[in-house]
């Protein structure tokens, strides 16, 4: 069973996005927040694997609160996807830095919204190779900082299966690219987050950029 907690400020999209969820039989929604510090709070208490987080909400913003989550050990089960009513923007591009591991804009399609939750359940990032070379790419081009470290941990095996993340692609595509197996590149994959000290695949594709391991499309 899924378990879901839904932090946004206004009840009638918590009881419009409850009602889609409680269809399916693999899906509970175990609480709702209507602020970011009761999502927090609601978080450590019932720790769900989906947290479906507003980007604004008053006395603590979706941002924030991602950024709490994800920095609390006791919560490292916990994938937070921000729910946005705009888009590509740099609240969902911070957000993604916070510790985000995808977003889904509000008006999304039902089924949408429920394979979502499922694959961020599993730890995937919800994340397209168009949404990233448009939002990651245009903002770390923007917005240049200081290169994170780490890069010069990696060899040269796993810094192809960080760019191959960055395209977007799963492990089975990475595996059929490299001409190995499923198995072996979801260790490599695994072995990278840990050197890296990321949290999951959405946190992968920043460094990717940040770094300059993959350089943002212009145009």
């Amino acid at each position: 069973m899924i378990r879901v907690l839904l932090v946004d400020d206004q009840a009638l999209i918590r009881g419009g996005f409850r009602a889609l969820l409680e269809i399916e039989d693999d899906i509970e929604v175990v609480a709702e927040a209507a602020n970011g510090e009761q999502g927090v709070a609601l978080a450590v208490e019932h720790r769900p694997d989906v947290a479906l987080v507003d980007v604004q909400m008053p006395v603590m913003d979706g941002i924030e609160a991602t950024r709490l989550i994800a920095a609390d050990r006791r919560l490292s089960g916990v994938h937070v996807v921000i729910l946005t009513n705009y888009g590509l923007d740099e609240y969902v591009f911070n957000a993604l830095r916070a510790g985000a591991c995808g977003f889904m804009v509000k008006d999304t399609e039902p089924a949408d919204l429920v394979q979502g939750v499922r694959v961020a359940a599993r730890g995937d990032a919800l994340l397209s190779p168009a949404i990233t070379r448009r939002l990651i790419g245009e903002y770390v081009a923007r917005r240049p900082e200081p290169a994170p470290e780490g890069l010069d941990m990696l060899t040269r095996r796993e810094r192809e299966v960080t760019v191959l993340v960055a395209r977007g692609m799963s492990n089975d595509e990475i595996a059929a690219h490299m001409v190995i197996s499923p198995a072996t590149a979801k260790t490599h994959v695994s072995r990278v987050l840990a050197k890296l000290h990321v949290r999951d695949r959405a946190q992968l594709v920043v460094f990717a950029y940040e770094s300059g391991l993959v350089t943002p499309r212009r145009g």
